[in-house]
């Protein structure tokens, strides 16, 4: 069962005073028979950087994209369950990121159903539990704390454990600029 995650949103009254103008459990959750024991929760989505701080006091209605907006940034959760290795190897991951408009994003033929890569620079930090990042040929065990930085990479995440992992990400949009002066030496 996913965590219900409370959302505080602020804003401003008529005279410029700081007041809460939300304060109620987030409602855009995605959870699917295609990639089961994962629960995305979208809290807040920027359809611009930079954005208005006194824009619009809702955000995220609407269907879950994994991508955030050309130019944007979305902040949510993504909460992992242990996994089953019998039932991981049955899963199309194709399918599960085509629920998410991202089917183009999987990596064909990787070590794990889910690895994909978004253009996006996604900041995480591990909430809860602990998790395997994998990446093409490495992997980072992470815990509770940990923060990565993920720079349009391919990766998967992985919980090879027995309690739940929560990371909350930020993803902001962003594009690849690789030309012999960038490229690792």
């Amino acid at each position: 069962m996913s965590k219900q995650i409370r959302r505080v949103i602020t804003g401003h009254d008529k005279n410029g005073k700081a007041i809460v103008i939300s304060d109620d459990y987030a409602t855009t959750i995605l959870q699917r028979p295609n990639r089961p024991g994962v629960t995305l929760t979208n809290l807040w989505k920027n359809e611009s950087v930079p954005t208005e701080y006194d824009g619009a006091t809702e955000t995220v209605a609407g269907p879950l994209i994994l991508h955030p907006p050309k130019g944007g940034a979305i902040f949510r959760t993504v909460e992992f369950e242990p996994e089953d290795p019998e039932v991981l190897a049955k899963l199309d991951g194709k399918a599960a990121f085509a629920e998410m408009g991202a089917d183009a994003n999987i990596v064909e033929g990787a070590r794990h159903p889910f690895m994909h890569r978004t253009d996006s620079v996604d900041y995480a930090v591990i909430l809860q539990g602990e998790i395997f990042m994998l990446m093409d040929d490495t992997e980072v065990h992470l815990k509770a704390g940990d923060a990565v930085i993920q720079r349009g990479t391919n990766h998967a995440w992985s919980n090879r454990g027995d309690v739940t992992c929560i990371i909350a990400f930020v993803l902001v949009d962003a594009v690849a600029q690789l030309d012999e002066t960038t490229l690792p030496i």
